[in-house]
């Protein structure tokens, strides 16, 4: 899971880690820097940072949800902001599979700095591709030797 992370230029230049991969449920951690701030006035993160989290999060559940690994693209991410990102604080956020159909994947996510006070919620669901839509070597881009996945081509 820490390659798929380290794959995405964004998440990768953000410090995006992985805690802990427990199917159905993936944890992150996003450390603190400055570049996370969307009002430096009052030190807030940026809500984008909390939709691309919340994104990477719930995406990396997929491929815990399903025996073989497949592209699946985001349909919908719906994003709640219950109270804001403080500057200073790690942000930790964990998802997990709710429901694989033949067609998609329904994952939920949660975003908090202090355990028991989530910041942000994000309900996703994934489209299913399938075998037949997945390039050959997928599974080995995202899971394989560092080389093959530099080459950009076989994902």
């Amino acid at each position: 899971m820490t390659r798929f992370v380290q794959v995405i230029p964004h998440t990768r230049g953000l410090g995006l880690e992985v805690l802990d991969v427990t199917p159905p449920t993936v944890t992150m951690r996003l450390p603190w820097h400055r570049d996370l701030l969307g009002d430096e006035t009052r030190d807030l993160v940026h809500g984008g940072v909390l939709s691309m989290m919340l994104d990477t999060l719930c995406g990396s559940a997929v491929l815990c949800g399903l025996p073989v690994p497949e592209v699946c693209p985001t349909l919908d991410l719906r994003v709640d902001h219950y109270r804001p990102g403080l500057a200073g604080h790690d942000l930790l956020g964990e998802a997990r599979v709710v429901r694989v159909t033949e067609s998609m994947v329904f994952i939920e996510g949660c975003i908090w700095q202090r355990e028991g006070l989530p910041i942000a919620r994000g309900i996703a669901n994934f489209v299913r591709l399938g075998p037949r839509n997945t390039p050959a070597g997928f599974a080995a881009a995202l899971f394989g030797e560092k080389d093959s996945l530099e080459s950009g081509r076989e994902i």
